[in-house]
Order: C-alpha cells, then structure tokens, then sequence
C-alpha cells in the first residue's frame, strides 16, 4: 500500500460515518432525557385486543397463540432498579367467553422518557425548578418464562391447570399522559416472540410437542408508578 493509500485511509478512519453519528445523537439523548429511578414500584391495568400465530415446530398448528384471540385484559406488577425491570403480568383473553389465560415472569430493560414540561415555573424564584412532565414514552425489552391455560385459574395456579409453557422475548412501546404525580393513562404496545411447548402432551425433552410463535397485542394502560428511592 503507498504512502498516498495509508494516508487516505487513516483520513477515512479519522471520520465518523454520518449514519454512525446520527444513531449516536439519537442514543445519547433518548439515555440523557430518560428518567431512571433508583427504585420505584409499579402496577398497571390493561384492556384492549391481542392476537398470535403458531409460525414454527410440529405443533404450530395447535398453539396457543392461535387460539388465544380477541379481547385482552390483566394486570402487572412489577419493580424497577434503575432502567432494569422484574415484574410479573396475567392476561386474560375472551371473545365472549373465556378462550384462554396467559402469566409471564419477565425482567429486562426499561427506559422512561418524558414528554412536554421542563419549562420554568412561574413565580418561583428558583430558576431550577421545572413543570412536570405531561406525558411519557416507553421503550422497554425484557425476556421470561411463560405459562398458558385454556380455563379460568384457580390460586394458587397448578401444574395440572396449565396447557402451554415456554420462553419468550418482549419488545414494547408504550405512551401516555400523566394524570397526576404518579398515575398515568396511556397505551402500549407489546410483541412477543418465543419458544413454547405442550405440557399436557409429554415431555419437555418430546419435540413433537414444541413450536415457535409470535403475538402482538394494543393495550390500554392505567399505570401507577411510585419511586421508593
């Protein structure tokens, strides 16, 4: 290689790439206007509709996913350290009567960025002091284990009650208003993707009783967030 070449090469190294440097703008400020808490407890009601499909596997036909459509509604709590998240949510899923349940035991990462506020408060001599913000977007991923059943549960949940289990992954975008300092109303957005099998059809180890699915659900969020710390 010349001189030339190794000179223009180094030029090359020397300078970020525009793409580069945009995704790096945009990540440094969603990380600079995301509120993270030290620990804050959280509780949230959903209502809205779901549905999935079996996409893989011998038993893909069957899923749960599949059958598992219509109108959804549950609950979650849940913990937040930081950006990091543990919660635990129950779906419930009815096109009329009851066509199925679904509990998940998730953890994963959680940011919280807020929208509006931030201006000076009028008549406070405190020039530091902001509004609170007006609303919020969330951008959350998470993994966990899953159980599905195709009848109403009954507490404390047996292994005999449960249908479907596997491992999934979540991505999830919500947003929402704040209706006071801790209770916000919004709507969120989760997709899910996972690795599931039939408890009710043998082993876990008998991959005739495996498949692969996919869900998507459009949720609206009454969210209670309290900081702790």
């Amino acid at each position: 290689m010349t001189h030339g070449a190794l000179a223009r090469g180094s030029e090359y190294n020397g300078r970020m790439h525009p793409r580069a440097g945009l995704l790096t703008v945009v990540l440094m400020t969603l990380a600079g206007t995301a509120s993270a808490d030290v620990l804050s407890l959280r509780a949230e009601g959903h209502g809205g509709g779901a549905g999935g499909l079996g996409v893989a596997g011998e038993r893909k036909e069957a899923a749960f996913q599949n059958n598992a459509r219509g109108g959804a509604y549950g609950a979650l709590v849940g913990v937040e350290v930081l950006f990091v998240d543990v919660w635990v949510q129950h779906h419930q899923y009815n096109d009329g009567s009851l066509l199925g349940t679904w509990t998940q035991f998730m953890t994963g990462l959680d940011l919280d960025i807020p929208v509006g506020g931030g201006q000076p408060v009028a008549g406070s001599k405190d020039t530091s002091k902001k509004t609170p913000a007006k609303g919020y977007v969330e951008l959350g991923v998470g993994f966990g284990f899953g159980v599905g059943t195709d009848r109403q549960v009954e507490p404390p949940l047996d292994n005999s009650e449960v249908n479907d289990k596997g491992f999934l992954v979540e991505g999830r975008f919500g947003a929402g208003a704040h209706l006071g300092r801790a209770l916000s109303l919004g709507v969120s957005i989760p997709v899910t993707a996972g690795y599931y099998f039939m408890s009710d059809s043998g082993t876990a180890n008998n991959t005739g009783t495996h498949y692969q699915a996919i869900e998507a659900a459009l949720l609206v969020n009454l969210r209670l967030r309290i900081k702790v710390k």
